[in-house]
């Protein structure tokens, strides 16, 4: 397996000789608004796409977790991916807002697997932000709150799951007891809302995970592109060292390919 980290949640993910695109965010530097924060008001997203668009797109498929958040799925990448290439997202709902879009070869993930030549793909459940406080800010914006990870199962492969926006909670344990993941994909950037409340995992929830899978090898991503994001990773690289995680927590730099 090969994980290449391209910015943000995004990442190209080869498995079993297929090749799959994860929430293309593609959008050039500074060129969309930034989230509402106490912390910095820097347009989205702050880095540059480290490759061609053309070079990112080339795939066999793609999958988007949740794609009415922008730094997952963005006008960009709706007019840069051809209209057929086969599409994986997290709902029948999303099917249908995907097709809308003029994609032709849009599978909703179940929880049960959908195939993708010898690669079968498992939804699992995610909390983007969790209380009063996250619902309130999803129902002011307009933004759904619902998201996806997914899994990758495949002969001679070890299993691959992308955590996708979440907290730690128990959704995340238990998908990591039903599948015994050999690799773990977490978006780990402590992404807030204005008053703080936490949507995305930091260094604790890295720590969860570790304690949960202490068999995994795991991998840090989604830092250093959104402004709303308050790990970095320097500073997971710190928070590595001081728990002897160096060999087991890879913190790719965009564009970099990690071979597992």
């Amino acid at each position: 397996m090969l994980f290449q980290q391209i910015r943000g949640a995004t990442s190209c993910i080869t498995f079993s000789n297929k090749k799959f695109l994860l929430d293309p965010f593609l959008a050039p530097k500074g060129s969309c608004s930034p989230v509402p924060s106490p912390y910095n008001n820097f347009p989205n997203p702050l880095v540059e796409l480290p490759l061609p668009v053309s070079e990112i797109i080339a795939v066999d498929a793609v999958i988007v977790t949740h794609m009415h958040h922008f730094d997952h799925f963005d006008d960009h990448a709706a007019n840069a991916l051809p209209k057929t290439m086969p599409m994986f997202v997290q709902s029948e709902k999303e099917a249908g807002d995907m097709r809308s879009l003029g994609f032709t070869n849009v599978t909703a993930l179940t929880d049960t697997g959908v195939r993708f030549g010898d690669v079968t793909l498992y939804r699992t459940d995610a909390l983007h932000g969790d209380g009063v406080t996250a619902a309130y800010y999803y129902q002011k914006f307009g933004l759904p709150a619902e998201a996806c990870g997914v899994v990758f199962r495949a002969p001679g492969e070890k299993v691959f799951y992308a955590a996708g926006d979440t907290l730690w909670y128990d959704g995340v344990r238990r998908a990591i007891e039903k599948f015994r993941p050999g690799i773990i994909a977490l978006n780990a950037a402590n992404a807030q809302m204005y008053d703080g409340t936490p949507i995305l995992m930091g260094v604790d929830g890295v720590r969860e995970v570790a304690q949960a899978a202490p068999d995994a090898v795991l991998i840090a991503t989604h830092m250093d592109a959104v402004n709303h994001a308050r790990v970095s990773r320097d500073d997971l690289k710190k928070f590595a060292a001081a728990n002897g995680l160096e060999k087991r927590l890879s913190i790719p730099d965009d564009g970099e390919i990690v071979a597992l």
